[in-house]
């Protein structure tokens, strides 16, 4: 009977002997344990986030002047009917031009307006404040849209005489031609532009124009960029288009726009 007294006296002592071991193995087992994953998430710590302070870097805008370079102050009624941007900034370097076509009925109006769309008035503008900065130089139109030619040449060239036309203070020479579109009366015996800045601009993109035609439905232009080629081998373009009513004319704006970043 001692025997067995002393044999079941032993056990408890063991067992606690054993039970902070225990407590100690499974404490560790806890530690290591990984977080539950949270719903939709992948079961790992989130990333730090970027500091409250963090900005994205700046872009381009997308945000253009429907159309900033008024030949004239706004009246009442004046708006905007639509504007888009038919090109976006690139080079139309030699061999790369840029086209746009718009078929129009023919005529456009009946007489005595002008059988195709009629240049109506040139406007000027200097944008330093936009993203990026440009200048730009914008055709209006009246009976719609022309189609047009847009590419960087050596030298301006007249049409029909082929002729060199001067270019004075130009380093490089942006040749737009727009097609069906006339800049004379019906009668030909007049320009049908009301009103235009003076062919030295003086910006630093844009320095100068000069017309190079107005022949058999091609209207031309010149667009004087302020540095040379190889100084600024790629002066990128974009043209931008707005229909509207000023002071109760229905234009149609070819807004060429020039990057002036280079000179920034």
């Amino acid at each position: 009977m001692g025997a067995i007294t002393t044999g079941k006296t032993r056990r408890p002592t063991r067992a606690w002997n054993i039970l902070p071991w225990l407590l100690a193995l499974l404490l560790v087992l806890v530690a290591c344990t990984p977080p539950a994953a949270q719903p939709g998430g992948t079961g790992r710590p989130a990333a730090p986030s970027a500091p409250a302070t963090a900005t994205a870097a700046p872009s381009a805008s997308v945000t253009v002047p429907a159309d900033s370079d008024e030949t004239a102050p706004p009246q009442p009624g004046d708006t905007v009917v639509s504007s888009r941007t038919a090109l976006d900034w690139s080079w139309p370097g030699p061999g790369r031009p840029f086209k746009a076509a718009h078929k129009n009925p023919a005529p456009t109006s009946p007489p005595p307006a002008a059988p195709l769309p009629a240049l109506y008035a040139i406007g000027a503008g200097t944008h330093p404040a936009e993203a990026p900065p440009y200048d730009q130089l914008s055709f209006r139109f009246q009976g719609g849209f022309p189609g047009y030619h847009l590419e960087f040449v050596p030298e301006l060239i007249a049409d029909g005489s082929g002729l060199p036309v001067p270019m004075h203070g130009a380093g490089a020479i942006l040749r737009v031609e727009f097609r069906g579109a006339q800049a004379h009366t019906a009668d030909g015996t007049a320009s049908t532009v009301t009103s235009a800045p003076a062919p030295s601009i003086g910006y630093q993109a844009l320095t100068s124009y000069a017309p190079a035609g107005d022949f058999e439905g091609v209207v031309s232009y010149g667009i004087g960029v302020g540095r040379p080629v190889e100084t600024v081998p790629e002066t990128k373009v974009r043209v931008y288009e707005v229909e509207k009513i000023e002071r109760g004319q229905h234009l149609f704006v070819v807004a060429v726009q020039l990057d002036a970043t280079s000179w920034e």
